[in-house]
């Protein structure tokens, strides 16, 4: 394997934008979410039922992972990545012309498909093109712009709410996302993996129709004043048949647009989009296998991410979700057993690395969550009592490390084995953790917790570039991409399940506590109503919960360093 060319250097370099950009939209409604729940007619404290923007948006993150490495592993590299930012765009159009909670979701659920589906083909490209002994930079090249966009979401999210709306934020989205769309088709002959094709012009006509669909879905979806109230204009939008707004003009030209770009796709020689291959690809993927790993997965993040984790470690309605899961999972199971061509092929994490970088993934996001979720909380409980923002900045401390640690980790990977790097990298988060279990209520009023955040995020970014070399290293070129996002679905179905059992552990403590407390009276020396003292005290036994919280995170992080020491020791070179 020779060193990647320039072309490759660039299109990794546009690969890693797109992939930070996609990252900081996970987390670029935090500020906007009540703005986009009065648009959809949902009160400021109805928080629950406005919970699918967010979980649609992980929903499609996580459920189809593996379906878009397969392809990537099938198609090439650089046609998922295109196709994926193609599709990240789409959920934005949908997301900003949207006006009920239903539309919100269907596009936060899309820009989750595609921004989820960025980041195997990367890690597979580095895989494919840099050698072992010089993989370790790149990995934490992209790690680390990965985390940095998990950084600067909010306030990417907060720059654009100071001069416009949370519309603003989704429309800039779909820009930026054609735009590197389009400097990624430059790229479409640099592919190491596959074949490179001679380069041939799409179908100008399929062209047309493509972009005339998202057009028509911008204008139907969004209702522009100017047009809906207009005399002419404004007869686009009545619906022909009762109050349905499917049957109106405008709706009906749209699903026309949409036929005429199936029927052209399937007759033309040289379509956008060529559906005359489709079942080949289907039977290489595995489609059925896909759908059932897909179910599996989707219930797994809808028992965990709708939970109201105030009350609960899971959701309500998790006596549904699970008894779906489990049998979809079964079915999975049957069908990698008995399909000639399964989804995830045989032997594909056979190495100890390969399985355990998987496990080790699992552990550190159940480790991880814990920092994200419950940092701001201790903040809003003792020094950001009156403000949700000044809580957030508090996670900063903890955030800026991580790409620092990213990029550390991958210039160290040179010098120190993946094993050793993953054993340090999660005993510092560890050992962090540890301190953050016994943080009295003025912590954060200190230096040291300061320290103690930064220590534990770049803990965390050191983990990133040797958990990923060890998973390549150990798997074959031709599986990378599915590879990858197996790794990626572990670390975010440990982060779920991770909060829900960090989440009762911490609820726990709670109600320990609570039980253990005087009466109000005595607290308050006679006096019926609370005061003071017993505000304290209410405080104090949340800070008891957290405490609870990251001594298990602690735990988590203790078992994924052990687990990297272990079992990432033994370097296969399967895929050289």
């Amino acid at each position: 394997m020779t060193a990647p060319n320039r072309a490759v250097v660039a299109l990794l370099t546009v690969g890693a934008i797109a992939i930070g950009f996609a990252a900081a939209d996970t987390y670029v409604v935090v500020l906007a979410l009540p703005e986009m729940m009065t648009a959809t007619g949902l009160k400021i404290d109805d928080l629950q039922r406005a919970a699918p923007i967010v979980s649609g948006f992980l929903l499609g993150y996580v459920a189809v992972l593996p379906l878009i490495g397969k392809i990537a592993d099938i198609r090439g590299r650089v046609p998922v990545l295109l196709a994926c930012l193609v599709i990240f765009s789409f959920g934005s159009l949908i997301t900003a012309a949207g006006h009920d909670l239903n539309t919100l979701v269907a596009g936060r659920f899309i820009q989750g498909v595609g921004g989820g589906g960025l980041i195997p083909p990367i890690l597979a490209l580095i895989g494919d093109t840099w050698p072992p002994e010089k993989r370790g930079l790149p990995l934490g090249v992209v790690g680390a712009v990965q985390e940095l966009g998990s950084v600067l979401g909010p306030l990417y999210g907060a720059a654009i709410l100071a001069f416009g709306n949370w519309r603003d934020i989704f429309w800039l989205n779909l820009i930026i996302g054609l735009i590197l769309a389009a400097v990624l088709v430059k790229f479409r002959d640099t592919e190491t993996h596959v074949p490179a094709r001679e380069p041939t012009m799409p179908d100008r006509l399929s062209i047309a129709l493509f972009f005339l669909l998202w057009v028509l879905t911008a204008l139907y979806l969004y209702r522009p004043d100017a047009l809906v109230s207009g005399y002419w204009t404004g007869l686009a939008y009545l619906p022909l048949v009762g109050t349905y707004s499917v049957s109106s003009p405008i709706a009906l030209v749209l699903i026309a647009a949409f036929l005429a770009l199936i029927v052209r796709s399937l007759a033309a020689e040289n379509a956008l989009f060529n559906f005359r291959t489709w079942r080949t690809i289907a039977y290489e993927i595995d489609l059925l296998g896909a759908a059932l790993l897909t179910l599996t997965l989707g219930m797994v993040v809808l028992t965990f991410a709708t939970a109201d984790h105030e009350t609960a470690g899971i959701s309500p309605l998790a006596p549904v979700f699970i008894p779906i899961g489990v049998v979809a999972l079964l079915g999975f199971i049957w069908r990698q057993k008995t399909a000639s061509a399964p989804l995830i092929a045989r032997g594909t994490l056979n190495e100890k690395p390969a399985w355990g970088s998987i496990l080790v993934s699992l552990f550190v996001g159940a480790a991880l969550i814990a920092a994200l979720v419950d940092i701001p909380f201790f903040a809003r409980l003792t020094i950001a009592q009156n403000s949700q923002l000044d809580a957030a900045l508090v996670l900063v401390r903890f955030l800026v490390a991580l790409p620092v640690g990213a990029l550390v980790g991958g210039w160290l990977l040179r010098k120190i084995s993946a094993a050793n790097l993953t054993g340090v990298a999660m005993f510092l988060s560890a050992a962090s953790f540890f301190v953050m279990s016994r943080w009295p209520a003025d912590a954060l009023e200190h230096t040291a917790a300061t320290l103690v955040l930064l220590v534990c995020g770049f803990g965390f970014g050191l983990a990133v570039a040797p958990v990923n070399d060890a998973l390549l290293a150990s798997t074959k070129e031709e599986v990378h991409g599915l590879a990858s996002a197996l790794l990626i679905v572990a670390r975010m179905i440990g982060m779920l399940v991770g909060i829900s059992a960090l989440t009762t552990l911490g609820l726990n403590a709670f109600h320990k506590a609570i039980a253990a407390l005087p009466p109000v009276t005595t607290l308050c020396n006679g006096e019926e109503t609370a005061c003071a003292a017993y505000a304290n005290a209410i405080r104090d036994a949340g800070i008891a919960q957290l405490h609870a919280v990251f001594s298990g995170a602690m735990v988590c992080a203790l078992v994924a360093g052990t687990l990297g020491v272990v079992l990432l020791r033994t370097r296969a070179t399967v895929n050289v």
